[in-house]
């Protein structure tokens, strides 16, 4: 029996969808039916309907076309990948070469919450990222939703899973991605001898940027008289293929005051890195064009900029070497600067700016924890300085 239902919008408004049915499938004996959406008035549903049901008399049921999820994600990333940067459509196209074994296959029809729910617990027993998988699934879904392709969205019954963290070890209770201070100071003690490393990890924790900001880098992008670095784009790979792209937000394109320690770490490796390029008989370029971090490509048999991947390696390989040291990421060096950025006392405003946040939102979410604890120091340092005879 076909049905005429009333629904609520997104934006908070009501319209009416049609779910007609067309008799059986002689090939596979099942009951055959479509829906359509977005009927202003219960009126003009049911004159749509009354004109189906006439239309169907006369010349028969339609054919409707079977839609995998495979078919509709196609459909979707076309018009997707023309809104977003070719990096994050790279990136997107990732996820989905996870995503796609589980779903591709099946009718989009044909999808249940359960199903979904089964998905999800297995994601979350395998991938730290599990909830980005669920977000990229749910979008695909909500994109057939939208083009009647499906009345109802079954990953809006889902329930996200407590994810069992295999990957960082607990410190005072929690799951630590960053260095303390004397962490820190280990960790690059034991890569002095390594140039190159040295200076990378170095900037990375002394100044919160980014690995493909830092990677982006030219000379021309660091002020050695004025103490500065100019962040104004990040470093994206493709087929082999390098390119620099704008950041990842307007409040990325920021200028970084560095340390006296950092401007001596930044003037040795430019001297070194002269010296590489001299024993290979390769002229350096113009500050404004040289990259900051190069090394030898075996293949052109020159010196170019770096991987993305580079030091994600290197990373790996001082952590195994070196039994006393803790895991964490790369980007637990970004997290190390901000975490002692906030116990020594700057305020989530200036962590924001420094790191670029999109908005100040973001930096309470990710170091609410930090933010806490700094706050509850406050008192602590007021004691002290009010009992300090030399202020």
């Amino acid at each position: 029996m076909s049905q005429i239902k009333k629904y609520t919008k997104k934006n908070g408004s009501t319209a009416y969808f049609v779910r007609a049915y067309l008799g059986y499938d002689p090939k596979t004996g099942k009951q055959r039916q479509t829906t359509k959406r977005g009927f202003k008035t219960k009126k003009e549903a049911k004159s749509y309907l009354i004109s189906l049901q006439a239309e169907v008399d006369k010349f028969g049921a339609p054919e409707i076309k079977k839609r995998t999820f495979k078919e509709v994600y196609e459909e979707w990333f076309e018009q997707h990948s023309k809104k977003i940067k070719p990096s994050s459509a790279k990136a997107l196209q990732s996820k989905f070469n996870r995503i796609l074994p589980q779903f591709g296959h099946l009718d989009i029809k044909s999808i249940t919450p359960q199903y979904c729910q089964k998905v999800i617990n297995e994601w979350a027993d395998e991938l730290k990222s599990f909830k980005d998988y669920k977000i990229q699934s749910n979008l695909v879904l909500k994109y057939a939703q939208k083009m009647d392709y499906i009345i109802t969205n079954p990953f809006e019954k889902v329930t996200l899973p407590v994810q069992k963290d295999h990957f960082f070890v607990e410190v005072n209770g929690r799951k630590e991605n960053f260095y303390s201070k004397k962490e820190l100071k280990d960790f690059l003690s034991l890569i002095k001898d390594e140039p190159l490393n040295y200076t990378f990890f170095h900037l990375a924790a002394y100044s919160g940027a980014r690995k493909g900001e830092i990677l982006a880098l030219n000379w021309s992008d660091i002020s050695f008289d004025k103490k500065l670095m100019y962040i104004s784009k990040t470093l994206y790979f493709e087929k082999n293929t390098m390119h620099l792209l704008t950041p990842k937000y307007t409040s990325s394109n920021r200028v970084i005051s560095l340390d006296p320690d950092t401007i001596l770490v930044l003037q040795f490796w430019k001297q070194e890195q002269f010296k590489r390029y001299q024993q290979i008989n390769q002229p350096i370029l113009e500050d404004q064009e040289q990259p900051i971090f190069t090394n030898y490509h075996q293949f052109h048999r020159k010196m170019g900029r770096i991987r993305l991947a580079y030091f994600n390696d290197q990373l790996i390989r001082i952590i195994k070497n070196n039994a006393q040291l803790r895991r964490i990421s790369i980007h637990g060096f970004r997290h190390t600067h901000a975490s002692l950025l906030i116990s020594s006392g700057a305020s989530p405003k200036d962590v924001q700016e420094r790191l670029g946040h999109k908005d100040i939102q973001t930096t309470f979410n990710v170091y609410v924890h930090l933010l806490k604890e700094a706050k509850a120091e406050t008192a602590n340092k007021f004691y002290s300085f009010m009992n300090d005879d030399d202020h």
